[in-house]
């Protein structure tokens, strides 16, 4: 059995009722149960259809979201989350660069290297040595004044925990953001990259072992043995290209507002829909939120 989900972006609802009949006709699925009016509707089918991705096409051109996910273990016990364009609207690396004066070309080698054109540890420390000598107090300048929350992050952890859910912020970004942002959303545990300080300034070099691409996945190893879970039971949330492993491995694995050719290897993508489709595909009704 599976569950076929629709979902759009909650800011801006167009999930018309005829949509998700004329889908749920033609695929001879089951009663649709809307989870949120005009915002996200799903219904069961017996098999998953053929022309799955087809038809996600054209919902894409409608501003709609499809999922289709195997019915059982939908509710996951475990969140483990990106940050940057994840948990967060920005690449705080980015963010840093503006306010050293060099940010064009640190977004020009972040774009590259979350599309996975370029290896991430090598873009990491070309990155971090353009910020050598940024007063660190810009640090906490730029997550006063730059760094915005994705929307939909408070409800799924507050929906997620209040429901028994572990979660962990596992970031190629740094500690210095992660601490915050954990804190603020009630993650349990948050990984990262560190940023070198002396005399007050950033010395161009980042901590080692960096934590890219493989990092991610031994997070996923090491916190699964820890809770005694399956990593099917994990729902993972990312964009680029160091994001996959997780992806890839976890139950289930969301691709949000992703690069097109981590997207492209992920069985669920979310292009319109906020941070409230992981709970939507879940099986969780908004009536259900907290936070």
């Amino acid at each position: 059995m599976y569950i076929a989900t629709l979902l759009c972006n909650p800011a801006t609802p167009c999930l018309e009722p005829a949509l998700v009949d004329s889908l749920r006709n033609a695929w001879g699925g089951g009663e649709a149960l809307w989870l949120a009016p005009d915002i996200a509707a799903e219904f069961a089918l017996e098999a998953r259809p053929d022309n799955q991705w087809k038809v996600w096409e054209d919902l894409q051109a409608l501003g709609v979201d499809l999922v289709v996910q195997p019915a059982a273990n939908r509710r996951k016990k475990m969140l483990l989350a990106d940050m940057d364009s994840t948990m967060i609207e920005q690449e705080c690396i980015d963010e840093l660069a503006e306010e050293a004066g060099v940010g064009t070309r640190v977004k020009d080698i972040t774009a590259r290297a979350m599309n996975g054109e370029l290896d991430f540890d090598g873009a990491l420390t070309e990155r971090v040595a353009l910020l050598k000598d940024l007063p660190e107090a810009v640090i906490g300048q730029v997550l006063d004044t730059r760094i915005t929350l994705m929307p939909g992050g408070p409800a799924l952890l507050a929906t997620m925990k209040a429901k028994g859910a572990y979660a962990a912020l596992v970031s190629g970004g740094f500690t210095a953001f992660t601490t915050r942002i954990a804190a603020e959303l009630g993650f349990d545990e948050n990984r990262a990259n560190t940023l070198l300080v002396a005399d007050g300034k950033l010395t161009g070099k980042p901590g080692l072992p960096i934590l890219g691409r493989e990092a991610k996945v031994e997070a996923l190893e090491q916190i699964t043995a820890k809770l005694s879970i399956s990593e099917a039971d994990v729902i993972a949330v990312g964009d680029g290209a160091n994001d996959l492993g997780m992806l890839l491995r976890a139950g289930s694995g969301v691709a949000l507002h992703a690069k097109p050719s981590v997207a492209a290897q992920c069985e669920i993508r979310i292009n319109h829909g906020d941070l409230t489709a992981l709970l939507y595909i879940q099986g969780y009704a908004r009536a259900d939120f907290k936070g």
